[in-house]
């Protein structure tokens, strides 16, 4: 039976043709315009991103409007800070994008400008912040739209919520850009429907603004006459803060720059004005329709969908043949907006990942790209978080609203902290620090404040238990890095010792090598030119003297999220790949052994490297191949998860075409 030559020809499972279909084909990474075809321009980042901003109006603006009580004089000032609040963070997230073009987020920013210490600190609150994105936002699409529906349908809700969130991880695993285009009409519509509900409710009510503004003024007098100024003041900042929701997705557009359409900055600045404007004048026209409509908390429903039933009724009162199909049409639209702005969660959250993978904060697998250039890793983690935060909150989106705001105001405050840094920083070299200095000043302020009085209100509330998650996620992250700085020193001290080994001399007059494939051929296995690898090559020919004449280095060239973070290219991967297998050529062949090496590109390391296994074996009909596995003199259950078993997967892989693969292992000690 002849040997296939692909992993592809071997028998297919069930589950993986399953997988296929649902995720869709492998992209080809040669293809000249596929940063094009994945990245987003500035609409579709809208969309993709800037959603996770303007649906936070689905709960952000009725957590603030609930908490003024009775005071409802206090909405119109309320609107007006909520409003100049979201162009602050945004301008200032901006001016981020400028001086991170390929990515600002949390993490970015507060390692590049705070250090790691405080950049562990933002990447595992923005990590939580991405899994509760998820969890709340599913949970708001969950009450918007089961409030269209009577109590009695609505202990399937949760299950409801259960199914939106596999649905998702499983479109985001056929990549952004399909995930993103699918929802722009729904997007579209939100945007329609809700700059009716707010208009409409603006001019229906507009004969009364006299009424509102004195019954306000006199609410006002009165508040202060019977609770005095400072009473007054807390109980503005207290529903401010708790307001803080509304501000949760802004950081989304620039942690996702990597995967905006050239030129990034101007691409993502666009983004940013879009999601800005688009949520500031959603946020606070709600709350000012909420005063001006008199609207008041109904079981089951949420205070947009009160305020839809308040808006059809009146524009029914004025002849105008509108129905109880607006409300549906508006919170059918505000609960699918919802489940796109999870999909900010699900964008953004294995990025953060795969950037703390890569300066090992996190296990390494987490950067790993699928065939279809996503962190499929990363992605499934966010679905089974957020399912599992789901859980245990069962769907509460007041609870699940403190526990999500609480970490991104952290993350907010650090990334002001470090501008503000970077601007003093710069005063003697930047003429216009001051202006900047203000900007990042006062968004620090703002920042700051709204995380110090929701971790005072609400602490008991679902406040300390974020608190501890992220205590434990950073102490797991410190643990990971010391584990793998520990492992480097160990493995560079084996590398040391055997690229100290010195070759024999060469010899003149040799006769020339002769490289015949049909010769018995060792293949090797190598990631790098390191002791590893140096190590199997004089192992084989130690073991098995004059068993093997010629010798073949092989190697993937792997492709993981920096791919979208640094400016590279496939080819320029490859002759890096190309060079490192040269060293191993020139070695073997000062050793007298004809060599030489195979090699490709690619995403999945052990998918391309049993298929180049599969295609030697045509070429070589008496090969072996082998690989080294570093191996811990003192293994704990821990390893597996932070170091691949690559070369295992391999040989399971291969074996299947009945090609023999030989795992040499390098015993690690410690000093």
């Amino acid at each position: 039976m002849p040997t296939p030559d692909r992993i592809d020809d071997l028998p297919v499972t069930t589950w993986s043709r399953l997988r296929r279909r649902l995720i869709g084909t492998p992209r080809d990474l040669r293809d000249p315009s596929l940063r094009h075809k994945v990245s987003l321009i500035a609409f579709l980042a809208w969309v993709g991103l800037g959603a996770d901003g303007l649906s936070s109006s689905a709960y952000g603006p009725d957590a603030a409007y609930r908490t003024l009580g009775e005071h409802t004089h206090l909405a119109i000032a309320l609107a007006l800070v909520t409003a100049a609040t979201v162009f602050i963070i945004s301008y200032t997230y901006s001016r981020i994008i400028e001086h991170f073009p390929m990515g600002g987020g949390g993490y970015i920013v507060a390692s590049a400008l705070l250090g790691q210490s405080a950049g562990v600190v933002s990447g595992c609150a923005l990590v939580i912040d991405y899994v509760l994105t998820v969890a709340t936002s599913i949970a708001g699409c969950g009450d918007a739209i089961f409030s269209l529906f009577p109590l009695s349908w609505h202990p399937y809700k949760f299950t409801a919520e259960l199914a939106a969130i596999l649905l998702l991880t499983v479109l985001n695993l056929r990549g952004v850009k399909e995930s993103v285009t699918l929802l722009v009409p729904i997007f579209l519509v939100f945007v329609v429907t809700h700059f009716v509900l707010i208009a409409g409710g603006l001019i229906a009510y507009a004969g009364q603004a006299g009424v509102v503004v004195s019954t306000a003024a006199a609410g006002f007098e009165r508040d202060i006459a019977t609770i005095g100024p400072w009473a007054l003041f807390i109980l503005f900042l207290r529903a401010y803060s708790l307001g803080g929701g509304t501000y949760t997705g802004i950081e989304a557009v620039s942690n996702g720059i990597a995967i905006m359409r050239e030129p990034k900055v101007e691409t993502g600045k666009r983004t940013m004005t879009y999601m800005a404007a688009s949520l500031a004048l959603t946020a606070s026209g709600l709350i000012v329709c909420y005063m001006l409509t008199a609207v008041h908390p109904v079981e089951g429903q949420t205070l947009n969908a009160v305020l839809a039933h308040r808006m059809a009724d009146a524009i029914a009162f004025h002849r105008i043949p509108v129905g109880i199909w607006f409300v549906a049409v508006t919170m059918f639209a505000e609960a699918v907006l919802l489940i796109v702005a999870a999909q900010a969660g699900f964008i953004d959250g294995p990025r953060v990942m795969a950037n703390m993978a890569t300066d090992s904060w996190l296990p390494r697998s987490l950067s790993a790209l699928s065939d279809r250039l996503t962190t499929q890793n990363g992605i499934m983690l966010i679905g089974l978080a957020a399912a599992g935060t789901l859980l245990y909150t069962r769907g509460h989106i007041e609870i699940l609203l403190v526990m999500y705001s609480l970490n991104v105001f952290l993350t907010f405050s650090l990334s002001q902290t470090g501008m503000v840094r970077f601007w003093v920083r710069s005063r003697k070299t930047e003429p216009v620090w001051k202006r900047h200095l203000l900007i990042h000043g006062t968004g620090l302020v703002l920042c700051f404040s709204i995380f110090c009085v929701m971790l005072y209100e609400k602490f008991t509330e679902g406040a300390w238990i974020t608190l501890l998650i992220t205590l434990v996620c950073i102490a797991g992250c410190v643990a990971i890095r010391r584990h793998y700085k520990s492992a480097a020193k160990l493995i560079k001290d084996v590398n040391q010792t055997l690229l100290d080994i010195p070759l024999p001399a060469e010899v003149e007059n040799q006769p020339p090598l002769i490289f015949d494939p049909k010769q018995p051929t060792a293949a090797i296995l190598v990631g790098d030119y390191n002791g590893l690898g140096l190590h199997v090559l004089y192992s084989v020919f130690r073991l098995f003297p004059g068993v093997y004449t010629n010798v073949v280095f092989v190697s993937v060239g792997l492709i993981n999220s920096e791919f979208f973070r640094v400016e590279s290219s496939v080819e320029a991967h490859e002759r890096k790949t190309q060079q490192m297998l040269s060293r191993y050529v020139d070695l073997a062949r000062k050793l007298r052994i004809p060599a030489g090496y195979a090699c490709r590109v690619g995403t999945d390391l052990v998918r391309e490297a049993s298929d180049m296994c599969l295609s030697l074996s045509r070429e070589y009909p008496r090969i072996t191949f082998f690989a080294g596995e570093c191996v811990f003199d003192q293994p704990r259950w821990f390893h597996r998860f932070l170091h691949n078993e690559s070369a295992f997967a391999i040989q399971r892989e291969i074996r299947f075409a009945g090609l023999p693969m030989v795992i040499l292992p390098i015993v690690v000690r410690k000093s």
